[in-house]
């Protein structure tokens, strides 16, 4: 049985968080909604949250920098590609930042914006939206169970 008074692997957790880039922006919180709950050291969440909040108790917060190594990884200029445009449906409207979501032949659902469209091609990027960044999260143990 794991320890209720601290956040230990296996513990499932509820946390609130406010996520943000080195400037200050806020990319995500669960402000006004409900706090995020995962298996700390189960890689349901990026590594570098999930090690940060094992050790803390219930109440405490911490702020926390994830490197991109520790969150969605580094860029890989690999998975921006250049495609027809006759590979989206013709009456699809494409314009620059517009997030998509396609399966692969294995099932996989891989997610792509669109950073570039003209009538003959359609760039596309695959890496996470937050890849290469590092980010600044503000965190508060809500629950231990």
């Amino acid at each position: 049985m794991a320890d209720n008074t601290v956040v230990a692997k296996g513990s499932k957790v509820s946390v609130e968080y406010t996520g943000s880039f080195d400037d200050g922006t806020v990319f995500d919180t669960s402000e006004g909604k409900a706090p995020i709950t995962f298996v700390a050291g189960n890689s349901e969440v990026i590594k570098g949250f999930d090690d940060a909040v094992v050790g803390m108790k219930k109440g405490e917060q911490k702020k926390i920098k994830v490197t991109s190594q520790e969150g969605y990884g580094d860029r890989d200029e690999k998975l921006q590609q250049q495609v027809p445009r006759t590979v989206f449906p013709q009456e699809m409207k494409l314009e620059k930042g517009m997030g998509f979501s396609f399966k692969t032949p294995q099932g996989q659902v891989i997610h792509a914006t669109i950073t570039e469209a003209n009538a003959e091609t359609v760039t596309v990027d695959m890496n996470h939206p937050l890849a290469g960044k590092n980010l600044i999260f503000e965190l508060k143990v809500v629950d231990i169970t």
